[in-house]
């Protein structure tokens, strides 16, 4: 049996920067990874969606996909070819709680990530209903696209695929799109991305909110059961199964004794402790915080807990961004929440279209609401959508961070002329 230092499984997002951040700490490391490096963000999510996001037609998309991964993938590899660290090309099985495969270590990292949530309906064993990992592997542009769930995954495509000149239809139980954003906020997006677009190909996509699929047959032909259980039909040459993910739990955790559940994942305190000594799950797997970030900043807190190194990394201040055309992100809670907690809060707005920079840019539809204390007291969070909102709204997060306050935002300089002057015009009101 082989002895080190911290054994990590998975070499995702989470994995290989607790690996990297361990080995520069002067720990062994053993990263077991069965498939490609990078994960599931790398190579079939975040990066290779953003090459779709940033592509005029298909083609360019799908050319700069095989160009983009592979060089981010090999710059992963090198990262774990630290001589700290010892990358094993297999998957890591559980022997014990402090045994994964041939090595043993009295520190464990659980970094499996998550699985695509397939809703239990009728045809979905029809080869032309995809998840997100299948849609960036079309060779051929679908001519009807029928996208299933309006959270981040689904949206995005809506918003890239239209923009290539399909016909999208998204369907969605809940009545608004991407429920994790303010619903005002979400609502101003959806029926922008609604409308055609002069001098693209895009006509819009075509939004069903308030309804559910309950099944498919030949053609591709989707039945759509409405709150009223009233009955209807769409055609699609390709569906997308859009309705989340799920963490990827494996059997051979209960040779460790850990407690997990198939839905909800494994089972974490505060730390990201498992039920287990010396047995940590970050990232997707913990179905905490399922984003690329948050599990690389759960990596670097678990490793400071077995280093015994005090961070001050902030986990109840986790921002957000959606990347549809233009983009979406918020950090904290929505006005809706804020409601219904009880807070007390004041809101502020400020638009893209009263912008200098957004005019310049030609890039004019946006909007943004700030949350906070009254009395230009504590900032509680902040939801936009708009050109570079993301970047926004990471200022926002960093001033959270710091407990700063809507009168001390008022007070910071902003570069004149930039899109960060909607925050100030924000905080000015």
């Amino acid at each position: 049996m082989n002895k080190t230092d911290l054994i990590v499984i998975g070499a995702g997002p989470g994995g290989y920067r607790a690996a990297e951040y361990a080995a520069k700490n002067q720990l062994k490391v053993v990263v077991f990874e069965g498939s490609d490096v990078g994960g599931t963000c790398l190579n079939v999510g975040c990066i290779p969606t953003k090459t779709y996001v940033h592509a005029s037609t298909f083609a360019e998309a799908r050319e700069r996909q095989t160009l983009v991964v592979p060089q981010l993938r090999a710059g992963v590899e090198q990262i774990l070819s630290h001589p700290n660290i010892t990358l094993v090309r297999e998957e890591g099985h559980f022997v014990d709680a402090h045994t994964v495969n041939d090595y043993t270590a009295d520190n464990i990292i659980i970094a499996t990530g998550s699985e695509t949530k397939w809703l239990p309906i009728k045809g979905t064993d029809d080869p032309r209903v995809v998840d997100s990992t299948g849609l960036l592997n079309l060779e051929v542009l679908p001519k009807r696209l029928a996208i299933i769930g309006a959270g981040v995954i689904g949206m995005e495509f809506a918003s890239v695929f239209s923009r290539f000149g399909s016909e999208v239809t998204v369907i969605e139980y809940l009545k608004e799109c991407l429920p994790a954003l303010d619903s005002d906020v979400a609502k101003r997006l959806r029926k922008y991305l609604e409308r055609p677009r002069v001098g693209e190909q895009s006509s819009g996509m075509r939004p069903r909110v308030g309804e559910q699929g309950s099944g498919m047959r030949q053609g591709i032909t989707f039945k759509m059961k409405t709150a009223v259980d009233d009955i209807s039909t769409i055609d699609a040459d390709v569906v997308l199964m859009a309705t989340g993910r799920k963490p990827r739990v494996q059997s051979h955790f209960t040779n460790a004794g850990i407690e997990y559940d198939e839905r909800k994942g494994i089972t974490v305190d505060h730390h990201f402790a498992t039920t287990v000594k010396g047995i940590y799950a970050i990232g997707d797997v913990n179905g905490r915080q399922m984003l690329a970030h948050a599990a690389e900043m759960q990596a670097i807190h678990v490793v400071n807990q077995i280093l015994g190194k005090p961070d001050q990394i902030r986990f109840d201040v986790m921002p957000a961004a959606i990347f549809t055309e233009p983009e979406a992100a918020c950090v904290g809670p929505t006005e809706e929440q804020l409601k219904e907690q009880g807070t007390a809060y004041e809101c502020r707005k400020a638009f893209w279209r009263s912008n200098g920079k957004a005019m310049a840019m030609g890039q004019t539809e946006g909007m943004l609401k700030l949350f906070s204390e009254p009395d230009a007291g504590r900032l509680l969070g902040c939801h936009a959508y708009g050109a570079h909102a993301a970047d926004i709204v990471q200022e926002v997060s960093v001033l959270m961070c710091c407990n700063a306050t809507v009168g001390q935002l008022r007070h910071i300089v902003h570069i004149h002329p930039t899109l960060g002057e909607i925050l100030l015009s924000a905080a000015e009101q």
